[in-house]
């Protein structure tokens, strides 16, 4: 199984409720127009799973605490993990439903994209018995089934009244206890607001190349570090990520949000306390707290973010707070030391 984990998407651990065990899985595809260039750029997939996420927080209506399904798989045959093991999902249409079966999303359409590849397939087996072996029955339904719903399309659900086989009726293939040395990871996260991984550009970038050579990974450089993230960067990440102790797909060169903050080791603003946050409070901190907002993408702003605390503030600390799981009192917008420590403020 290929699975890239939140940890590698630069997620925090899903908020989401726990549920241990549940009837088995459904089966679910994005009901909307999928452009077809996720064929020939798995990048395109993670951008997509992403964009996933950034929306299914942003929706008032449904109020979810983060991306709705616990994975996704795409084309390419990559698990990605939603929500993940043991979490209760979001998506199949109502709060019975989604204790009675765990949630996994092709990243195919409407239109467009509409039909699975093999590898698609034998992607969604993986994460099917992945689920199963972290406590979901044996049922595999599709959407539609007690859902009044297109979902998850014909092609799709067809597969599953099928019984849902792996492509080609084998099984998974054995693991060699060698295996072959993979593939240069070109994929893409974004930590903090910013893109990391092959093909991102910027000076965050330069700043990653720059930490690399000062902590003595920076082998793989013949010219450089520069502001296009390169083959070189993920080599370099990754002998990095094995120096703290990860291996397999957690060493792959790709940033995660813990091993990227312990690289840059950033000065971040101490907590100001709660009774900093108060109305007529002028200061650069402000200023400074909504740029990490509307950089997360939690931004209520009309115009702004500057230095006087207002309203539009605190419904965007609120915002962020509820993607935290925060909820009633404890998202009502006044930074606390805990979700403070999350949004990480840069010092000035």
């Amino acid at each position: 199984m290929q699975l890239i984990t939140r940890a590698q998407l630069g997620w925090p651990a899903s908020a989401a409720a726990d549920q241990p065990t549940t009837q088995g899985v459904k089966i679910h595809y994005e009901g909307t127009p999928v452009s077809t260039d996720l064929l020939g750029d798995h990048s395109r997939c993670i951008q997509e799973w992403q964009s996933i996420r950034a929306s299914h927080l942003a929706n008032k209506t449904e109020n979810w605490v983060d991306v709705a399904y616990n994975y996704a798989s795409c084309q390419h045959g990559y698990v990605l993990e939603g929500r993940g093991i043991g979490k209760r999902t979001g998506a199949n249409g109502n709060q019975q439903l989604n204790r009675d079966h765990y949630a996994v999303v092709a990243l195919i359409g409407s239109e467009g994209l509409t039909q699975p590849t093999d590898a698609l397939l034998g992607a969604l087996r993986d994460a099917i018995e992945l689920l199963q072996a972290n406590g979901a029955g044996p049922e595999i339904k599709g959407h539609r089934d007690g859902y009044p719903t297109e979902c998850p399309g014909d092609p799709l659900y067809s597969w599953v009244q099928a019984g849902a086989p792996r492509p080609g009726g084998t099984s998974p293939a054995p693991q060699p206890e060698q295996p072959p040395t993979p593939a240069i990871a070109r994929y893409q996260v974004t930590i903090d607001g910013q893109v990391y991984g092959y093909g991102a550009h910027g000076d965050q970038v330069t700043r990653v190349g720059q930490a690399l050579v000062a902590r003595g990974f920076g082998s793989h450089y013949q010219v450089g570090p520069g502001p296009d993230w390169t083959d070189a960067d993920t080599l370099n990440y990754a002998d990095y990520q094995r120096s703290l102790g990860y291996s397999g797909a957690a060493a792959d060169g790709v940033p995660g949000e813990q091993s990227l903050h312990q690289l840059l080791d950033a000065a971040l603003e101490p907590f100001p306390g709660q009774d900093f946050f108060h109305d007529g409070q002028h200061s650069d901190v402000i200023t400074r707290m909504g740029q990490r907002l509307v950089a997360l993408g939690f931004s209520q702003y009309r115009v702004g973010p500057g230095p006087d605390w207002g309203p539009a503030d605190q419904a965007s600390y609120a915002a962020f707070q509820r993607s935290l799981g925060y909820s009633g009192d404890a998202a009502d917008g006044i930074p606390g030391p805990t979700s403070w420590a999350q949004l990480r403020v840069p010092a000035n």
